[in-house]
């Protein structure tokens, strides 16, 4: 099973989509994929999915969500431990872990290439959300830059011109694109 957040959130078994329900659901999954294979609270869950205005039947619906997780990903994925619930995902199951990866070993193109939009566009009013896609974004800026500076560094500055012109215009304030 593959799974994105790198644009909107999407599970692929054998290469089709799973649909994944409601925003509450999809929003669960994503706060899951972005904490993939660590315990989380049923706390940090309802506070996740819900802010600091829980509904009085938050922990119900919390079971229920996660019981049809449990049905469209698998049982043995979507565990309870004592500590809370893990979701298991394989290494490089998770396009932000294939990103990493990709921008670690200095594959730019390859790792940007990744990204199918804002990152959990469907999900971005969710009490967690703005402020994981607004990471996830920088992570995305450092890599545009780093390619960027390797591109330079083997000669290629004026082919830059254009792209470097126009992210100074939609970023006037990162000073690593000045």
């Amino acid at each position: 099973m593959r799974f994105g957040v790198l644009g909107v959130i999407e599970a692929r078994r054998d290469g089709q989509t799973v649909p994944l329900g409601g925003p509450k659901q999809r929003a669960l999954l994503a706060f899951l994929l972005l904490h993939a294979n660590q315990p989380i609270s049923r706390d940090r869950l309802i506070d996740a999915l819900w802010g600091d205005r829980p509904p009085s039947r938050a922990d119900a619906s919390l079971d229920s969500y996660v019981s049809r997780l449990r049905k469209l990903l698998g049982a043995e994925r979507l565990v309870r431990e004592a500590s809370g619930y893990l979701l298991k995902v394989e290494p490089d199951a998770l396009d932000l872990d294939r990103f990493e990866r990709l921008v670690g070993d200095g594959r730019f193109d390859e790792a940007l290439g990744l990204w199918r939009g804002p990152a959990l566009a469907d999900i971005l009013y969710e009490p967690f959300a703005n402020g994981a896609a607004q990471e996830l974004e920088e992570r995305r800026m450092v890599a545009l830059e780093q390619r960027i500076e390797a591109e330079l560094e083997s000669g290629q500055d004026v082919e830059l011109v254009p792209e470097l012109d126009r992210l100074v215009r939609e970023h006037p304030l990162r000073e690593r694109l000045i």
